[in-house]
């Protein structure tokens, strides 16, 4: 895939210099005042793409950091929420059979030894 991308970057600026030179002519720009400015049009041509591509570039960013607060935002709230209503853990009860009353504190006869 990255070989594919390098492909695509140099076949576009192999376009762009082809374009570059094919285009090498000035162009008059009136300013006011009666200025006329010569530029070439390959440069003008990137300014004004670049003027068209920069304000759009810093809109797409800051949307996408609101996006990112936001979504953090609703992450850490619903980590708070699932905190908040897990049910603590059960503890293992044993069930214990009580024992006979009078056998409980009966006194224990030693067994009689074999003679």
């Amino acid at each position: 895939m990255q070989f594919l991308k390098i492909l695509f970057w140099c076949l576009l600026a192999f376009l762009a210099a082809l374009f570059t030179i094919g285009n090498w002519t000035s162009v008059p720009i009136h300013l006011p005042g009666d200025l006329v400015a010569e530029v070439n049009l390959p440069f003008l041509l990137l300014v004004t793409f670049l003027l068209g591509l920069l304000p759009t570039f810093g809109w797409q960013a800051a949307r996408r950091w609101r996006l990112k607060q936001r979504l953090t935002t609703c992450e850490r709230l619903l980590a708070e929420t699932r905190a908040a209503h897990i049910p603590p853990p059960a503890t293992p009860t044993l069930a214990v059979q009580p024992l006979a009353p009078d056998a409980a504190y009966a006194p224990i006869a030693p067994e009689p030894s074999p003679k």
